[in-house]
């Protein structure tokens, strides 16, 4: 196949047609009902050879950072409202969002699998007239919720590849994944038991942008640090804060002194960690001693080890500052993920892809990271079962950083990452490396 071949099947204009459709309604963690609702029309219009939808796909069990049942009935019947098929959404219950497409080659071969994911950042978009879906029209209809971290364009480039594929002409089987719950670290581990990656040989994972210019590739991210995000409820005892002072269980008290510590854990000789408490918070008025107070943060680490290292270490704070103030603490594990590294064999293959596409004027063999993300258990676990896989930055300009409520992506990047993607799916289908 030519290097162009990936991409004639797949005209750029329904691929930016496709991603501001996907920008425009973003959906945050387990409630991506429209977004998988939409990604399944587009599947079906496709024709795949199997569809695993929500339930299908995940072990609902193994779910993390699962919102209130409030929150997802709002969810839901927004996306009711908003068209989307309820047959579809009827498969949905209780957040169990997300698909895995799967396409049988014409002949035997291995499994390679490719995900993507699909969740939305809880950030208000910008709406100055210089931030582009702003000023054409297609800025988040849902206040307080933005495809910020380029999400809208990782679902584009999976259905771009889904449809490139199509033709069968290639050996075995590929399998496309559309992840819920990246953002909080919650939806790879219930894919992972779910089932559905037991036989993949290969697995590549798609991050677009991270700083990288359009025409960039990068056909092995490194530096993927291992994540804990945790919940830590403390509970006191309420008083009058000016009558019976002494009577009082200080919860605030507790979670401060908390804080203040876990920004002292020592760093590790053998890696780089990370703390941070992002949300805090409790009480109810100025003149009563507060009850209840929480702690919504994270620890990181380079390697796996490191992470549950700070993490026994956050954990041991956070008892002994609830202690200190005769208060409990109840900690929760709100989303995990591990290290780790991408295989050479596979990276080979994406980087000599890479630099036979028409449109990629560079292709880097590694670069870090920096931050997290929960494609590390799908990695890990494709190794552990004997496969190879790698995590794939696709370059985009973006004119803020991720996160941000000016970020966005330059569309010309959508039909390279199509191309880059597809035909290393079938390169390692066909060389089996």
């Amino acid at each position: 196949m030519s290097d162009s071949d990936a991409t004639d099947r797949v005209p750029t204009d329904r691929l930016v047609d496709l991603r501001r459709t996907f920008h425009e309604r973003p959906e945050p963690a387990w409630r991506e009902f429209w977004t998988t609702a939409r990604v399944v029309d587009e599947l079906e219009r496709i024709g795949v050879d199997d569809l695993f939808v929500g339930p299908e796909l995940l072990a609902p069990e193994a779910r993390m950072g699962v919102p209130d049942e409030a929150d997802l009935t709002e969810w839901h019947d927004r996306a009711r409202d908003a068209g989307a098929d309820p047959d579809t959404l009827d498969r949905l219950g209780g957040g169990q969002t997300g698909c895995l497409a799967v396409l049988h080659g014409d002949r035997d071969g291995p499994t390679v699998a490719l995900r993507v994911d699909i969740d939305a950042l809880p950030l208000s978009e910008s709406g100055a007239d210089d931030h582009t879906p702003a000023a054409e029209g297609f800025r988040s209809r849902h206040d307080g919720a933005m495809h910020a971290c380029g999400h809208d364009a990782h679902m584009t480039i999976g259905l771009g590849v889904v449809e490139a594929l199509a033709d069968r002409d290639f050996p075995g089987t590929v399998k496309v994944l559309f992840q819920p719950a990246e953002e909080v670290v919650g939806g790879a581990a219930s894919v992972v038991a779910g089932g559905h990656l037991d036989d993949v040989d290969y697995l590549l994972a798609l991050h677009i942008g991270l700083d990288h210019p359009t025409g960039e590739v990068v056909a092995g991210v490194e530096g993927i640090l291992a994540v804990s995000h945790f919940r830590a409820e403390f509970s006191g005892e309420s008083s009058h804060a000016g009558g019976h002072p002494e009577d009082g269980r200080n919860a605030v008290q507790a979670m401060a002194t908390a804080v203040q510590n876990l920004y002292g854990i020592p760093r590790h000789s053998e890696g780089a960690t990370r703390i941070n408490a992002g949300d805090v918070g409790g009480g109810t008025a100025a003149n009563i001693i507060p009850e209840h107070a929480y702690i919504e943060g994270e620890v990181r680490g380079e390697t796996t080890e490191l992470m549950e290292h700070t993490r026994e270490h956050a954990d041991r704070i956070l008892t002994n500052a609830a202690e200190m103030h005769d208060c409990e603490v109840s900690v929760t594990t709100a989303g995990e993920a591990p290290s780790a590294t991408p295989d050479d064999a596979v990276v080979d293959v994406v980087e000599s892809v890479a630099g036979e596409t028409a449109g990629v004027d560079s292709v880097r063999r590694h670069a870090d990271l920096g931050g997290s993300e929960d494609a590390t258990y799908l990695l890990r676990h494709v190794q552990e079962q004997g496969g190879k896989a790698s995590f794939v930055g696709v370059g985009t300009d973006h004119p803020t950083g991720h996160h941000t409520p000016t970020f966005d992506v330059d569309e010309a990047s959508l039909p390279l990452g199509v191309a880059v993607l597809a035909d290393s799916i079938r390169r390692l289908a066909d060389e089996r490396p």
